[in-house]
């Protein structure tokens, strides 16, 4: 029987493509080239299935004029906003995402942001790099500790609580908002807040955690921001867009934010240029599941919902 035919529009890890050249009639992007929506619209001429991540958006445009052949659509991710979900579902096409294995990666870069801004990494290296390291002074570079200190976390699913897992020991007293609450032995004492506006005053340290939906996107504005106690630091890992980024930049500048550790930004992989002359801004190029124990598991796990779908049977992590 002849394998199923799949597009797959990123290059992926190595052993997550010998799968996919084993198993399926693959064509890989081995150049890791980006395709327009015109190319991803031929190149899926005849194939069973798309391959994508967040990397290469499969818009509306694209869905409706993909080959008739198209039955599935698996992202190699756990956010599935580049994907048009509704459209998919109006042609009758399959989409899967990958949760859960990247969770612990997602959860330590976090932890990573949070300590490094807080702790004024970014300018610690720069005077080092730049030789202008005088030697130890009691006054250098004091950033903020975390022993008493109130964190926030805005999002209480799988990567939320694993932050809170982490943080616990740091000595943080921990608050959480989520749509609900949830049983007391996933949130390690965190206080629950119902209304996310009643949480951010108590958020010496906020770290966001949501996915990305019209009614997050740019959550943190200039409002919200105003209601964080001066000296706050902002840890985000979740999506880009959840960040008004003038008000954010705006609030570096005037000190009422006193650090931001970013890993993902609106427009990327362009950023807000405001960014980059902050020294209190520690930045990092979406790094949140870059080990390759977890993006070998995303992998797996997308070939897994494709092997389950092409069996017959219904993939574990169907989203549409």
């Amino acid at each position: 029987m002849a394998k199923p035919k799949l597009f797959v529009l990123n290059k992926l890890p190595e052993a997550v493509e010998a799968r996919l050249s084993r198993d399926y009639d693959a064509r890989l992007n081995a150049a890791d080239r980006t395709y327009s929506p015109s190319e991803i619209v031929a190149g899926a001429k005849g194939m069973d299935g798309v391959v994508t991540s967040p990397t290469t958006a499969v818009r509306a445009d694209v869905i409706e004029k993909l080959d008739k052949s198209v039955r599935i659509i698996a992202t190699f991710s756990v956010g599935f906003d580049h994907v048009d979900l509704q459209a998919a579902k109006a042609r009758g096409i399959v989409v899967t995402n990958t949760p859960e294995v990247l969770t612990d990666a997602t959860a330590d870069l976090a932890m990573l942001l949070l300590l490094a801004g807080a702790r004024r990494a970014y300018e610690g290296q720069k005077i080092l790099r730049e030789g202008r390291w005088i030697g130890w002074r009691p006054t250098q570079l004091i950033g903020i500790g975390a022993q008493g200190k109130r964190l926030g976390i805005y999002g209480m699913g799988r990567i939320g609580q694993a932050v809170a897992r982490r943080a616990k020991p740091f000595g943080f007293e921990l608050h959480y908002h989520d749509q609900a609450p949830l049983p007391p032995e996933k949130t390690e004492g965190a206080e629950f807040h119902a209304n996310v506006e009643e949480m951010l005053p108590f958020c010496d340290y906020l770290t966001i955690h949501c996915p990305l939906t019209p009614e997050t996107r740019k959550f943190l504005n200039a409002a919200r921001i105003a209601k964080l106690p001066k000296g706050a630091v902002v840890v985000n890992t979740a999506r880009g867009p959840v960040i008004d980024d003038d008000a954010l930049i705006a609030a570096l500048k005037s000190g009422h934010v006193a650090a931001a550790g970013l890993d993902v930004f609106d427009g990327e992989p362009k950023i807000h240029p405001g960014y980059l002359g902050l020294d209190n801004a520690y930045l990092l190029p979406h790094l949140g599941s870059a080990t390759l124990d977890t993006r070998n598991a995303m992998g797996f796990r997308a070939l897994d919902n494709l092997d389950a779908f092409f069996a017959g049977k219904a993939p574990r992590d169907r989203v549409a």
